[in-house]
């Protein structure tokens, strides 16, 4: 395994972003519904072949959307958002190190695995720091890379303490998590709503996320998604764009936290019982991803003449 990894990902957390922190009347700005957004992303959803969750709010002006935003949806490869959060606080009080070497044991098993899945390929015995499964996990999405991280955290169970804790009701990890059987058969890996998923990247970038260095690492970790073909490909390329995708068979899910121009917004969209279940760019789902992607940035940026 190169260690070019390793340097790429020190060299995320060595420098600063510049803005990384939102003033607290910023944070503090009261949610209103943004009437006009509303009925664009509404329609957007009618005759869609399933169900569909969308939340969406300026940080800047509290203007939101909330189109079935706390209804139970499946996360997908976004789980790995919370598994992040986890990570990152056990490194904070000093439970883990980023810099550690992890061995590949032989328990750690995973049946599907994805071309993108670099760990996937590793032999029991090889060894990578712990950086990089963190890197590998948002940047290709390593499904193997996450399971891995997913244990040394203690598992699901102790993802979902976290969550807990910090007041998110119905965001959870199901799989390889006893007692969340019954959870994992309707929704997989993970669980969220619209609107909590859009939180933990709030909290994130406004830097209440473990703490603000913390905050910082992560956000910046989330800028370098290799999936970037839908929710990503609406906005400018000189946009920064913090973002976690989820793809299975009948769902497609998406969130963003965007640096706009006329102010940070954040996205989520996530679909279920989907009729369409093919992987191809048309998905029904990945196309809804788009359209609503598009939709809210030109309306929250109205000046921005760019065009994907």
């Amino acid at each position: 395994m190169p260690r070019t990894f390793a340097l790429a990902f020190a060299l995320l957390l060595a420098v600063p972003p510049a803005g990384a922190q939102r003033s607290p009347a910023a944070a503090a700005r009261k949610e209103h519904a943004d009437a006009a957004l509303t009925r664009k992303l509404a329609a957007l959803t009618r005759g869609f072949h399933g169900s569909v969750g969308i939340y969406a709010r300026q940080l800047r002006t509290g203007a939101t959307v909330a189109i079935d935003a706390d209804s139970v949806f499946p996360t997908a490869s976004m789980i790995k958002v919370p598994i992040l959060l986890t990570l990152y606080d056990q490194v904070e009080r000093g439970k883990l190190d980023l810099a550690s070497m992890q061995v590949r044991p032989a328990s750690l098993e995973y049946k599907y695995v994805e071309p993108t899945d670099v760990v996937g390929y590793m032999a029991t015995g090889d060894s990578l720091p712990l950086s990089e499964l963190a890197f590998l996990m948002l940047t290709v999405s390593d499904n193997v890379a996450s399971l891995w991280i997913q244990a040394l955290v203690g598992g699901g169970a102790a993802v979902n303490e976290w969550l807990a804790a910090h007041g998110f009701v119905e965001t959870r990890v199901n799989s390889r998590t006893p007692g969340r059987e019954a959870a994992r058969a309707i929704h997989g890996w993970g669980q969220t709503t619209p609107r909590e998923m859009a939180s933990a990247l709030v909290m994130i970038r406004e830097g209440r996320a473990v703490s603000p260095r913390a905050s910082e690492a992560m956000y910046r970790a989330l800028t370098k998604t290799y999936w970037g073909e839908n929710a990503v490909s609406q906005i400018p390329p000189t946009v920064t764009v913090a973002s976690k995708q989820g793809f299975v068979d009948r769902s497609r899910s998406e969130a963003v936290l965007v640096n706009a121009p006329a102010g940070d917004y954040v996205l989520t969209v996530i679909t279920k019982n989907q009729a369409d279940t093919s992987y191809a760019a048309g998905n029904e789902g990945h196309r809804l991803i788009r359209a609503a992607s598009r939709t809210v940035y030109e309306h929250w940026n109205p000046a921005d003449r760019w065009r994907p």
